[in-house]
C-alpha cells in the first residue's frame, strides 16, 4: 500500500490471492415452480440490489415490464435506496417497497423469483452467488466478475442450482451487433486474419482529500472484500479507477465489445491461448488501473485479436477478412464495401440467437428456463480476455493460457493474479 492506503500496481502483483480452476458444470436442477407463491398476477417478483446510476436505471426497465413485481431495493447507500423505494412506491401507488442495507437479508425474503444486481466490480460475485444458493435467477452486471477465479465460482453457483441468469451484455440485444456476426460467422469476408477490439480511454487526476464518509453511507460494507482504506469520495463512480475495484475502462467495456468480438467468432465458450501486451499505470496517487494499454491475443486456430484503448484503435468490434472488413460499435455498422451489409443471411446459413429486447429476454427465460442470450458462461469467457490482459500488462510477461482448464501455464506469479484476497469476514 501506498501512504494513503491505496492499493499500487507493485501490492496488486505481490498480493494477489492463488486460484484454482473448476470444471464447467451442466445446470442439473430445474425447480418444478419458478413463481413465487405471493406473486399477484402471477407477475416475477424481483429486488434490485445495487441501485446507483445503472441499478435504478435497470431497475426501471424492469418496473415498465408488467410481467414484474418490484418489491425490494437493497443499497449500502440511504440516499439511494430511499430513491429507489420512492421510484417503485410512485409506480404502483402504494408504498410496499422495502429496503435493505444489508443485500443478505433481501435475498433470505423468500418470497422472490430473482433479483437484479448493479454493484461495484469487486462485489459482484458474493451476491450473485449467495442468491443462486437462494434459488433466484439474476440479472448481472458486466463485467461479471472482479477476477477469473471469481467468474468460475459464480457459473458454478449458477450451474449447480440451476438458475436463469442474464449478463448486462445488451449489445447482443441489438440488431447491428447480431448482423454484424452473422455477415462475419457466415463467411461474408471470408476466412478472418485478425480482429481488432477498441475500447474507451478514461480515468480521474483529481484528487480527492480523506474526508469522513456522507451521512447514510456504510463505508465499510461499502468495501465489503476490498483492503480497508479510509474514505476519499470514490465511492459513486471513481472506484473504476482503483483496482482493489475495478480494472478501468478496460474491464469497464470488455463485457461489451470483446464479447460481440467472440460471438462473431463463435469463441463463446473459449479463450485465447496466449496473451501479451503492455499498459500505462499511474506512479502515484489514489488511481492505479491502466489509463492506456494494448494487448494481443492469440487463439487456437491462429487467429490475432488486438484490444486497445481507442486512441489507439477506433472503438467497437472490427474483423478482417480476405474479402474485406465488417466494425460494428453502438455508433453503426460498417464494412469495406456496402454490398457485405445487403447480403441476405440463407435459410441454411448460421442465424444466431436473436433478443430485441435484453430484459424481456430475462425475463422470458424465467419462465421458458432457456439459456439467455448472455448467459453466465458466456458472460465469464467475455471477461476473461480483459482479466488476462490486465494479468499480462501488470507481469509484463506474455501469458499461456489453457481456456478449457482456465489455467495459466508455467508461471506461478501470474497464476496468482487470477483471484483476489478477501477482507475478513468475507469469503468467496
Amino acid at each position: 500500500m501506498n501512504r494513503l492506503g491505496i492499493m499500487t500496481r507493485r501490492d496488486f502483483l505481490m498480493g494477489a490471492a492463488a486460484a484454482a480452476g473448476t470444471a464447467f458444470v451442466l445446470p442439473t436442477v430445474v425447480p418444478s415452480s419458478v413463481f413465487g407463491a405471493n406473486a399477484p398476477s402471477n407477475r416475477i417478483v424481483m429486488g434490485a440490489i445495487g441501485v446507483g446510476s445503472q441499478g435504478t436505471g435497470d431497475m426501471q426497465g424492469f418496473l415498465s415490464s408488467s410481467e414484474v413485481q418490484m418489491v425490494a431495493v437493497c443499497d449500502v447507500d440511504k440516499a439511494h435506496r430511499d430513491r429507489a423505494k420512492k421510484i417503485v412506491d410512485e409506480r404502483y401507488g402504494n408504498s410496499d417497497c422495502r429496503s435493505y442495507l444489508d443485500f443478505r437479508e433481501l435475498i433470505a425474503r423468500g418470497d422472490l423469483d430473482a433479483v437484479q444486481l448493479a454493484m461495484p466490480d469487486h462485489w459482484h460475485a458474493i451476491p450473485a452467488i449467495e442468491a443462486a444458493r437462494a434459488g433466484l435467477d439474476i440479472h448481472g452486471q458486466k463485467p461479471l466478475a472482479r477476477s477469473i477465479r471469481e467468474g468460475r465460482a459464480i457459473c458454478d453457483a449458477v450451474h449447480r442450482y440451476g438458475r436463469v441468469w442474464q449478463t448486462g451484455s445488451q449489445q447482443r440485444s441489438e440488431w447491428k451487433f447480431r448482423r454484424a456476426c452473422e455477415l462475419v460467422r457466415n463467411g461474408r469476408i471470408g476466412k478472418i486474419l485478425k480482429i481488432e477490439v477498441g475500447l474507451p480511454t478514461g480515468g480521474a487526476t483529481d484528487v480527492k482529500p480523506i474526508t469522513e464518509p456522507p451521512d447514510g453511507l456504510d463505508w465499510d460494507f461499502w468495501l465489503g472484500p476490498a483492503p480497508y482504506v479510509p474514505y476519499r469520495g470514490v465511492a459513486h463512480w471513481d472506484w473504476r479507477w482503483i483496482m482493489d475495484y475495478s480494472g478501468g475502462q478496460l474491464t469497464d467495456w470488455a463485457g461489451h465489445h470483446i464479447d460481440i468480438a467472440h460471438w462473431g467468432m463463435g469463441w463463446d465458450y473459449t479463450g485465447p491461448v496466449e496473451i501479451e501486451g503492455r499498459g500505462n499505470y499511474p506512479s502515484e496517487g489514489i488511481y492505479t488501473v491502466a489509463t492506456e494499454y494494448k494487448f494481443t491475443c492469440k487463439y487456437a486456430d491462429g487467429t490475432l485479436m488486438t484490444v486497445a484503448n481507442n486512441k489507439q484503435l477506433t472503438q467497437g468490434a472490427k474483423w478482417y477478412g480476405e474479402k474485406g472488413w465488417v466494425h460494428v460499435n453502438r455508433g453503426g455498422l460498417n464494412a469495406s464495401d456496402e454490398k457485405i451489409l445487403k447480403e441476405e443471411i440463407g435459410p441454411n446459413e448460421i442465424r444466431l440467437y436473436e433478443s430485441r429486447d435484453h430484459k424481456q429476454n430475462f425475463l422470458d427465460c424465467i419462465r421458458s428456463r432457456r439459456l439467455t442470450i448472455c448467459p453466465v458462461e458466456v458472460g465469464h469467457r467475455s471477461i476473461s480476455v480483459g482479466l488476462l490482459g490486465e494479468i499480462a500488462m501488470l507481469t509484463g510477461r506474455k501469458i499461456t493460457w489453457d481456456p478449457e482448464k482456465e489455467r495459466i501455464l508455467d508461471d506461478p506469479q501470474a497464476c496468482m493474479l487470477l483471484g483476489r484476497s478477501y477482507r475478513e469476514p468475507w469469503v468467496l
